[in-house]
């Protein structure tokens, strides 16, 4: 099973590093634009460039969803478990 997270990011933000390298790399999350999700399999991705995907093991749930909340070009953020 994977956790993962539809992404909502502020339009007008500076960069797309809404996580930080040290957490990328302790938790090994996958961070994908729409259009790579579809391509590797994801359903009902909205086409969106504000849109993107990160995906994690369950044990790393907690350390990403924080990290979302504290990030101040997230907007939103919704929560999946997916049978991998």
């Amino acid at each position: 099973m994977l956790i993962v997270f539809v992404v909502f990011l502020d339009a007008n933000r500076s960069d797309d590093a809404f996580l930080s390298d040290e957490l990328l790399e302790e938790t090994q999350a996958q961070v994908m634009t729409a259009a790579q999700a579809k391509a590797i399999g994801f359903e009902g991705v909205p086409d969106d460039p504000n849109v993107c995907l990160v995906a994690v093991a369950p044990r790393d749930k907690g350390f990403v969803q924080a990290a979302l909340e504290r990030a101040a070009s997230v907007t939103g953020f919704k929560v999946h478990e997916v049978n991998a």
